[in-house]
């Protein structure tokens, strides 16, 4: 009877360790092993799984698993050793290169401008903070961060920390939410102006050189419309899935349609959670009666059914969201009224695509 059970040979791989997520490849579940071992392993074959997929990183892979083998058994190696390429599908939280900390990445986008994008972001990872959740909030809008004075740290400069011999950034915690922005590396009245691959690398920084440490939901806000910012973001971010906001007007419907439309690209395929539909209507204070939906009337929602995407809810447009974003304190930290009442059901509904109970 050959002693290369499955056992022991998973015994003497403890020890080898995926170099780029710093833990032994049987804890992270990337060995699996198939046929009958014979003399010297002859007839298994030991497929490893690597989070490089460069041929140099996987060749280094093979060796260290052959010399495990060989030095376990005392014996030299004649079973089969494949290293293949971890696919991005198979990834769970251990096996992320970025964000490995962070259960849910959500992408709040709209193809246009104005429609209430930050706000939307802001108040939903409030509400989900005041829920009981970790939550971050990165501002990705390289062109108007906002989220800054939405949160009253717009003078706050996020400070280095060291972590596991490593320098890194140390977000601005404000109402229960971990926040970072490009808008905290610039001054207040500084235009920045760069080019597509310039911000990229700009806003990577900020999810991967970042102490964000172990989350339940990070938001992300990313800029307005569909380009090269946006595919490069969405391509390296584990994401979950995405929101996506917009007003009922149909200029701004059909920005929002190419905004659905981008992430069910082929290359993309991140889920669409549902759509917000923002500035939906306005009662006045002195006519709590009457409801004017002065930019047209359940525009998102008709999309939504068309595109066979979730309808997260309706946010009526409000002084009080206004003057709150305004003043540094987002809607939902309020105790009551309407505007923290209609983030409130947002989240509720969001956490139910998610498979999670409010």
């Amino acid at each position: 009877m050959s002693n290369w059970t499955h056992d022991a040979i998973l015994d003497a791989l403890r020890g080898v360790v995926e170099p780029e997520l710093g833990k032994d490849i049987v804890a992270l579940e990337l060995v699996e092993i198939s046929g009958e071992a014979g003399a010297h392993g002859q007839g298994l074959t030991l497929q490893v799984k690597s989070s490089n997929p460069a041929m140099h990183a996987r060749k280094r892979m093979q060796e260290a698993v052959e010399f495990a083998l060989e030095r376990a058994f005392g014996q030299p190696v004649e079973c089969k050793v494949e290293v293949v390429p971890l696919k991005k599908e198979e990834r769970t939280l251990d096996t992320r290169k970025v964000l490995p900390g962070v259960q849910h990445v959500i992408a709040v986008a709209s193809g246009k401008g104005g429609v209430g994008k930050s706000t939307v972001s802001s108040n939903l990872a409030v509400a989900l903070a005041q829920l009981g959740y970790k939550v971050g909030l990165v501002d990705a809008d390289i062109h108007g961060p906002s989220v800054p004075t939405m949160f009253d740290v717009a003078s706050e400069k996020p400070q280095p920390v060291e972590v596991d011999g490593k320098t890194k950034i140390e977000p601005i915690e404000q109402y229960g939410v971990k926040v970072l922005s490009i808008g905290f590396f610039a001054d207040q009245d500084q235009a920045i102006v760069w080019r597509g691959p310039m911000a990229s690398r700009a806003l990577n920084q900020l999810f991967t050189d970042a102490n964000w440490g172990a989350l339940d939901f990070m938001i992300v806000d990313l800029p307005p419309g569909t380009g090269d910012i946006h595919l490069s973001l969405v391509q390296q971010i584990p994401l979950s899935g995405a929101v996506i906001v917009s007003t009922p007007q149909d200029v701004a419907l059909a920005d929002a349609r190419k905004g659905v439309g981008m992430f069910r690209l082929e290359e993309l395929k991140v889920p669409v959670l549902g759509m917000v539909e923002n500035m939906a209507y306005f009662v006045p204070d002195d006519m709590p009666d009457k409801k004017y939906h002065i930019f047209g009337r359940d525009g998102v929602k008709r999309l939504a059914d068309s595109l066979d995407a979730p309808f997260l809810g309706e946010l009526p447009l409000l002084q009080t969201i206004r003057e709150a974003g305004d003043a540094g304190r987002p809607a939902a930290l309020q105790t009551n009224g309407d505007a923290a009442a209609a983030f409130r059901a947002l989240v509720a509904n969001l956490l139910k695509q998610l498979g999670k109970d409010v």
